[in-house]
């Protein structure tokens, strides 16, 4: 009996992972089909951004499965979601990277902080340069706690689950409101996973 089970147990793994990979090529497969535009949109602004780097931006914020594909619409019209053409979410999220990371290389901190700012906005540039000058998970979790949470209205510390496998390792849970702690760590494996899943 006890075999059935396992056996049961293992082919339901399985399944459970092969469905997963399936998934994740497609997603994978979708955002590439961002690159020519992507590289369209640098051509013509004329900014040294990594194409690669804002793909992985884009899967990160949407999957590319939004017409706003880098969730950029609140950093110009001050509302989510306003953006209906990815060619302009697309110009607009590399204009805000390119402006952070600008400012982190004016400020002397790295670009991953600059990435976590697009999460977070451009003042935690600064409070990275005040607080050590680099972006640790310590430091984004007091700044989402202190600044971002509170400035949405989470005035109590308000947090919840979050079930991504870097939350995982670091306690699992963001706070309400408070932006995602772990954008810019996310943001570098994607660019792994985008490499190594675009030659399959």
């Amino acid at each position: 009996m006890m075999k059935k089970l396992w056996r049961f147990f293992l082919l339901i793994l399985t399944l459970g992972l092969l469905y997963q990979g399936y998934k994740l090529h497609k997603d994978v497969s979708h955002v590439l089909t961002y690159r020519s535009l992507v590289r369209e949109v640098i051509a013509e602004t004329g900014s040294s951004v990594d194409e690669d780097l804002v793909l992985a931006m884009i899967y990160t914020e949407t999957k590319g499965k939004s017409d706003d594909v880098m969730q950029s619409s609140e950093s110009i019209h001050g509302t989510a979601n306003t953006i209906t053409d990815s060619k302009e979410s697309i110009r607009q999220g590399i204009q805000v990277l390119v402006d952070n990371v600008a400012y982190a290389e004016e400020l002397g901190i790295d670009t991953w902080t600059a990435v976590q700012a697009y999460n977070f906005g451009k003042n935690y540039m600064d409070y990275v340069a005040s607080h050590g000058g680099e972006n640790l998970i310590k430091v984004a979790k007091a700044y989402s706690r202190d600044v971002v949470a509170p400035s949405l209205g989470n005035t109590t510390g308000l947090t919840y689950r979050y079930l991504h496998p870097i939350a995982l390792l670091h306690g699992g849970e963001l706070y309400v409101n408070g932006g995602n702690i772990y954008y810019s760590r996310q943001v570098r494996v994607n660019m792994y996973l985008l490499e190594i899943m675009s030659w399959f």
